[in-house]
């Protein structure tokens, strides 16, 4: 299977990306369209011509942005609470064009649980999408080439899925663990739509960022930070050449959500613009995504775990 491969490099803006696509009525939702990389995927997608809902767990944190663009509007929705999930597919209405998975948790330093017993980072970076994906599989099957894109990121090559305990319920709870298994978990998210719902026309694709300055590192230590060389010794943010701003990391997002160049393609995972290789997982790996973040048993294995919870009244 040949690579998928784009004009746009690492350094690439979401509106470069976009530059010259016309998505005038086509509809699209940010989940954590309010803030850092979300703003920017807002911004870039209702730029070209889209109509942006910002899916947020606060709706007035995104008056600016919304007096910015018109034509965007913004909407409650809180991941970890699956009767929020639903009450946001009940209440929308028509075609879905683009369903982006932005949103996310990282790093929590304790273990929190939602309702259902799902470790937090795991129920909002991978279970709520799932939930919203499922609520609103109608509505993107009424669009012309309908997508999904699922935020996941490098730390999927660090751990692979648990099924044995994911909600780290014997073993003891480590916040990067939690985050890396619940970026697996999106990938397969992406990689169990293309298996259940390319046969209608939809596909679902994941990408990394790569590293930006934004709200998701807040619970990073001074060490981490250190160690990324993004902090100085007197606690002053720094900005390395491996790091991007939002709007770079936000054009690999807009590149799946609404380039031509990505019609078509499903169930692969992007960092900087390119389908990246498949590689083994492990603590030395820095690119790609594992084997085992696109296994499609896997994938089917983390399907049958969910449904069940999701639809549960």
């Amino acid at each position: 299977m040949t690579p998928t491969t784009t004009p746009f490099g690492m350094r690439a803006t979401a509106a470069e990306v976009l530059d010259g696509v016309d998505l005038s009525g086509r509809r699209m939702i940010v989940t954590g369209g309010a803030s850092g990389l979300g703003v920017e995927t807002v911004r870039a997608l209702a730029g070209a011509g889209a109509e942006v809902t910002v899916a947020t767990r606060d709706p007035a944190a995104a008056g600016a942005l919304i007096r910015e663009l018109p034509g965007t509007r913004a909407v409650a929705l809180d991941l970890a609470d699956l009767a929020s999930v639903r009450a946001f597919c009940d209440a929308w209405s028509g075609p879905l064009d683009s369903l982006v998975a932005n949103a996310g948790v990282m790093m929590l330093p304790a273990r929190q649980v939602t309702a259902e017993g799902w470790e937090m980072q795991l129920a909002t970076n991978y279970l709520g999408h799932f939930a919203l994906a499922v609520g609103l599989r109608d509505a993107l099957g009424k669009a012309e080439g309908p997508r999904m894109v699922v935020l996941s990121s490098g730390a999927q090559l660090r751990a692979g899925f648990d099924f044995e305990d994911p909600q780290f319920e014997w073993r003891p709870y480590d916040p990067f663990v939690a985050y890396a298994q619940s970026k697996t978990a999106d990938m397969l998210l992406a990689v169990g739509i293309s298996r259940r719902w390319a046969e209608h026309g939809i596909t679902a694709n994941a990408c990394t960022p790569g590293w930006v300055h934004t709200n998701l590192t807040r619970h990073l230590d001074t060490a981490t930070m250190q160690a990324l060389g993004a902090m100085d010794e007197d606690g002053n943010l720094l900005t390395p050449d491996h790091y991007k701003t939002p709007a770079q990391g936000a054009a690999t997002t807009v590149l799946l959500a609404a380039s031509p160049l990505i019609d078509g393609v499903t169930g692969r995972y992007f960092e900087d613009n390119q389908e990246a290789p498949v590689v083994d997982g492990g603590p030395d790996v820095m690119a790609g995504v594992a084997e085992w973040s696109v296994d499609p048993d896997a994938a089917d294995r983390l399907w049958d775990l969910a449904l069940p919870v999701v639809r549960r009244p």
